[in-house]
Protein backbone atom coordinates (compact mmCIF):
# COMPACT_ATOMS: atom_id res chain seq x y z
CA UNK A 1 0.00 0.00 0.00
CA UNK A 2 1.36 3.58 -0.47
CA UNK A 3 0.01 6.71 1.09
CA UNK A 4 -1.11 9.27 -1.42
CA UNK A 5 -1.34 12.79 0.67
CA UNK A 6 -3.15 15.44 -0.65
CA UNK A 7 -3.89 18.94 -0.88
CA UNK A 8 -5.21 21.38 -3.01
CA UNK A 9 -2.61 23.40 -1.94
CA UNK A 10 0.21 21.54 -3.78
CA UNK A 11 1.34 18.37 -5.83
CA UNK A 12 0.30 15.03 -4.18
CA UNK A 13 3.12 13.26 -2.20
CA UNK A 14 3.47 9.78 -2.78
CA UNK A 15 5.20 7.77 0.43
CA UNK A 16 5.36 3.86 0.79
CA UNK A 17 3.21 2.56 3.59
CA UNK A 18 5.81 2.13 6.00
CA UNK A 19 6.78 5.74 5.83
CA UNK A 20 3.46 7.43 5.67
CA UNK A 21 2.38 5.43 8.55
CA UNK A 22 5.01 6.80 10.64
CA UNK A 23 4.41 10.35 9.59
CA UNK A 24 0.84 9.80 10.00
CA UNK A 25 1.33 8.37 13.41
CA UNK A 26 3.91 11.03 14.31
CA UNK A 27 1.18 13.68 13.67
CA UNK A 28 -1.17 11.84 15.88
CA UNK A 29 -3.32 10.36 13.59
CA UNK A 30 -4.87 6.76 13.12
CA UNK A 31 -3.10 5.50 9.95
CA UNK A 32 -4.83 3.83 7.47
CA UNK A 33 -6.96 4.20 4.19
CA UNK A 34 -8.28 7.66 4.58
CA UNK A 35 -7.76 10.95 7.06
CA UNK A 36 -7.24 14.59 7.24
CA UNK A 37 -5.30 17.23 8.55
CA UNK A 38 -7.34 20.00 9.07
CA UNK A 39 -6.26 23.85 8.95
CA UNK A 40 -6.43 23.97 12.18
CA UNK A 41 -4.50 21.23 13.00
CA UNK A 42 -1.68 22.05 10.59
CA UNK A 43 0.84 23.67 12.98
CA UNK A 44 0.66 20.84 15.30
CA UNK A 45 1.50 18.32 12.78
CA UNK A 46 4.37 20.59 11.56
CA UNK A 47 5.63 21.07 15.45
CA UNK A 48 5.48 16.92 15.75
CA UNK A 49 7.21 16.14 13.10
CA UNK A 50 9.89 18.83 13.73
CA UNK A 51 10.13 17.09 17.42
CA UNK A 52 10.56 13.55 16.28
CA UNK A 53 13.34 15.08 13.54
CA UNK A 54 15.02 16.20 16.18
CA UNK A 55 14.88 13.12 18.37
CA UNK A 56 15.85 11.09 15.60
CA UNK A 57 18.94 13.17 14.25
CA UNK A 58 19.61 12.98 18.51
CA UNK A 59 19.57 9.61 18.34
CA UNK A 60 21.27 8.88 15.08
CA UNK A 61 24.55 11.08 16.46
CA UNK A 62 24.59 9.13 19.41
CA UNK A 63 24.88 5.62 17.49
CA UNK A 64 27.44 7.21 15.22
CA UNK A 65 29.43 8.09 17.88
CA UNK A 66 29.12 4.65 19.17
CA UNK A 67 29.68 3.02 15.60
CA UNK A 68 32.83 5.03 15.04
CA UNK A 69 34.28 3.97 19.08
CA UNK A 70 33.99 0.57 17.73
CA UNK A 71 35.30 0.36 14.15
CA UNK A 72 35.97 2.80 11.85
CA UNK A 73 34.25 1.31 8.94
CA UNK A 74 32.59 2.49 6.20
CA UNK A 75 28.80 1.95 5.75
CA UNK A 76 26.31 3.72 3.47
CA UNK A 77 24.30 6.43 4.81
CA UNK A 78 20.56 5.31 5.06
CA UNK A 79 17.85 7.82 4.10
CA UNK A 80 16.50 9.76 7.18
CA UNK A 81 13.84 11.01 9.08
CA UNK A 82 14.15 14.57 8.07
CA UNK A 83 14.70 13.48 4.12
CA UNK A 84 11.79 11.19 4.25
CA UNK A 85 9.43 13.90 5.67
CA UNK A 86 10.52 17.47 3.64
CA UNK A 87 7.78 16.84 0.92
CA UNK A 88 4.88 16.26 3.28
CA UNK A 89 6.43 19.12 5.74
CA UNK A 90 6.52 21.41 2.58
CA UNK A 91 2.76 20.41 1.87
CA UNK A 92 2.00 21.00 5.20
CA UNK A 93 3.26 24.51 5.30
CA UNK A 94 2.29 25.72 1.59
CA UNK A 95 -1.77 24.11 3.09
CA UNK A 96 -1.44 26.22 5.88
CA UNK A 97 -0.68 29.05 4.41
CA UNK A 98 -3.45 28.83 1.63
CA UNK A 99 -6.01 27.45 4.67
CA UNK A 100 -5.86 24.23 3.31
CA UNK A 101 -6.77 20.63 4.50
CA UNK A 102 -4.53 18.07 4.11
CA UNK A 103 -6.07 14.85 3.55
CA UNK A 104 -5.00 10.64 2.91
Amino acid sequence: MLYKFKSRATADVIMLEANGRQLVQIMGKTPGQGGIVTVEQIPGAIVAIEAAIAADERARAQAAQEAQDEDGGDRPEPVHLRQRAAPLLDMLRRSAAQERDVTW
